[in-house]
């Protein structure tokens, strides 16, 4: 009954297609080299950092569509911190009625930095803590990485003003067996909300398959979760990235809703106008420097808001398509429409192991 009552819920919300996140790819450079971006970033890039001015007049007509503060701007990258005008980019933000938050690695996050974030009007913020030191700082590939994130961890955990904030974790074969003792770390650091990927075969991951989860793996990490909820030390939340069967209200809230392109959209920085920064590129709707933003978004993105085009392969005949919609956008091949890698498949299997 609930399931049935959610997919009614999406079809309204779909139908709405009310935006209310909003990425902005700022950057491509990275201070880091990671063996799973989805966006293949590096210390240079092919692209320039995005003028924040080109950025500000795109989405400036939202401000007559949509309520004053009603529209979170999450920065994004390549890492978000190598860009000098960060603070005042939310500044200005924060002018305009979008409260922001960023997405960071958080090796260049010292306290110098929180103070001016904090002083601009940040609002949210989240880390990547993917293991523990030695195979943190190897999946980054940048010694040290590990102690510049904790630290980081530590100012925002200790931030008497308001900020939400939350760790991410990559959860793959080289740190499933850390996860009990990361998560203890966390707790010991006063971390509330921890969040958990897989690493997808796209982009860098696409050419290192020791990054993917064996059946058994997957199934390990959703008991993993189910029970650290249980215990309710840490709010622990699968994300959404797929439909996970009978392990739906056992891992995450709320039953699984892929948002892109429905309450979730992007600029990229080359100017384009998609959903989530790591869906291909193929799925792009427009370009600022040439469409209006918030025409773009009302009157395209069909791909994203009527996904039967998903239902090939394996997701033809599923009998649970009904409540996934084929999964996340970004795991779907943009020629074909065939689904790249199934979770609930993956626990199906596991289960006749």
């Amino acid at each position: 009954m609930l399931q049935a009552f959610h997919n009614y819920f999406r079809k309204k919300e779909t139908q709405l297609h009310e935006l209310n996140y909003l990425f902005w790819e700022c950057t491509q450079r990275c201070n880091l080299n990671c063996r799973h971006c989805g966006s293949d970033c590096t210390a240079s890039s092919m692209y320039k950092d995005m003028p924040f001015e080109d950025f500000l007049k795109a989405i400036q007509p939202l401000e007559t569509k949509f309520k004053r503060n009603s529209i979170l701007v999450v920065i994004t990258g390549g890492e978000p911190l190598v860009r000098k005008d960060l603070a005042d980019c939310g500044r200005q933000l924060r002018q305009h009625g979008f409260p922001w938050g960023i997405v960071s690695n958080g090796f260049a996050y010292d306290e110098a930095r929180h103070k001016e974030l904090m002083g601009a009007g940040l609002c949210s913020i989240t880390f990547s803590l993917d293991g523990l030191r030695g195979t943190h700082d190897a999946f980054r590939k940048r010694q040290g990485s590990f102690d510049h994130t904790l630290n980081a961890i530590d100012l925002v955990a200790n931030e008497k003003r308001k900020l939400a904030y939350d760790i991410v974790t990559c959860v793959n074969p080289t740190n499933i067996d850390e996860l009990e003792a990361l998560k203890k770390l966390l707790i010991e650091h006063h971390v509330k909300s921890w969040r958990f990927f897989t690493i997808e075969p796209i982009g860098r991951a696409a050419t290192d398959p020791n990054l993917q989860l064996s059946n058994q793996q997957f199934r390990q990490l959703m008991d993993f979760i189910a029970q650290t909820r249980k215990e309710g030390l840490i709010d622990a939340k699968f994300s959404c990235e797929a439909y996970v069967g009978p392990y739906e209200r056992k891992v995450r809230d709320w039953y699984y809703f892929c948002r892109a392109g429905i309450t979730i959209g992007s600029v990229l920085v080359d100017g384009s106008i998609s959903a989530c920064p790591n869906i291909n590129r193929k799925f792009v709707q427009g370009n600022i420097y040439h469409d209006d933003f918030l025409d773009v978004w009302e009157n395209r993105f069909q791909p994203f808001r009527d996904r039967s085009w998903m239902k090939v392969g394996i997701c033809k005949d599923c009998k649970v398509y009904k409540n996934c919609l084929g999964g996340a956008m970004h795991l779907h091949h943009s020629d074909t429409g065939e689904i790249i890698q199934c979770h609930y498949q993956k626990l199906v299997d596991s289960s006749d192991d």
